[in-house]
């Protein structure tokens, strides 16, 4: 016994009687106005300012006035970028973990900066470039982290990186 045909099947005109689809929208939706709009989205506008902090380690083998001319350089580039450095807190000579690059320890620097994401990553290309470093590490700090720094009773320019 042959069932019945595709033909007798209930789905096969299912499209033959289901109504057309209604016609989608052409014209793109409307860009929103006003005080509500406050970051720079894809037609451009300002660009944003955020702030970062790098951790850079240098070959210990390294003399100060080298560490030293390294980071002026490299603050040097963040403000040709449009960014402005703050704090620089040297912590010295420390021990590796593990073996980096054959050397035992690294001089290890912090520094805070602020800058759009364009001058983050001209600073990121120069150190990554540089022989003197042997790693670094650049993090954008979240706005929580600002907030509750701000709220602790430091000082805004502080908070925000800048001396």
């Amino acid at each position: 016994m042959i069932g019945p045909g595709w033909d007798d099947h209930p789905r096969a005109r299912r499209g033959l009687d289901r109504p057309a689809r209604p016609a989608t929208r052409t014209e793109p939706c409307p860009a929103p106005r006003g005080p509500e709009r406050q970051s720079p989205g894809p037609e451009g506008g300002e660009p944003q300012v955020r702030p970062y902090e790098t951790m850079i380690i240098f070959d210990a083998e390294l003399e100060e006035p080298a560490i030293s001319g390294v980071l002026e350089r490299a603050m040097e580039v963040l403000r040709t970028s449009g960014g402005t450095p703050g704090s620089v807190e040297r912590w010295g000579r420390r021990a590796f973990a593990y073996e980096m690059k054959k050397r035992r320890e690294g001089y290890y620097v912090l520094a805070g900066f602020s800058a759009d994401p364009k001058g983050s990553a001209e600073l990121d290309r120069f150190l990554t470039l540089a022989d003197e470093v042997l790693r670094h590490k650049i993090i954008r700090l979240p706005d929580r982290r600002l907030a509750a720094t701000r709220r602790a009773g430091a000082p805004a320019s502080a908070a925000s990186g800048t001396d």
